[in-house]
């Protein structure tokens, strides 16, 4: 997503727009995510493309990414594809495989895909891969809708849902 995105439609959203108004909303209340120099690339519904670059105090004893950190870009990837609906959505449950060691200066990408949405559950897959395109882990994350939305107020017309 870029820096110059359009500001909230008034009317007419369309689901991209309803996508990235949504990540707009949510990532400025996201500490984590900011902290540790996430940044979103993409978004769209039901998708999201988050990198982070891994510095020195994310290394383990064997001067590799530690794994806690390698979830969490792919935790926080799910997270905006799972509420680009503009619909308040949790995990319910997640998992990862670690197939490739990150290391430092690394500049990781986490490309979440929603694969089910059905009442207030989804599946998501998230592939998570360095510079070279190199994969570096795999997770998967389920999803449940709870009460609310990320921006209170849209009508539910522009929401994709009435």
């Amino acid at each position: 997503m870029s820096e110059t995105a359009l500001p909230f439609p008034s009317t007419g959203m369309d689901p991209q727009a309803l996508a990235e108004a949504t990540v707009r909303a949510m990532y400025p209340r996201d500490n984590a995510s900011q902290s540790l120099g996430m940044k979103v690339l993409e978004v769209g519904p039901g998708r999201a493309r988050l990198s982070m670059l891994v510095r020195s105090d994310m290394l383990n004893g064997h001067a590799t990414c530690h794994g806690g950190f390698i979830f969490a870009l792919a935790d926080s990837s799910f997270a905006f594809a799972c509420n680009s609906r503009n619909l308040n959505t949790v995990a319910s449950g997640c998992s990862i495989d670690y197939v490739a060691p990150a290391l430092r200066d690394d500049v990781l990408t986490a490309e979440a895909q929603e694969r089910t949405l059905t009442g207030r559950t989804g599946v998501y897959d998230i592939t998570v891969s360095n510079q070279d395109g190199k994969v570096i882990a795999l997770f998967r994350g389920k999803s449940y809708r709870i009460k609310g939305e990320v921006i209170a107020g849209l009508p539910a017309a522009q929401q994709g849902h009435a």
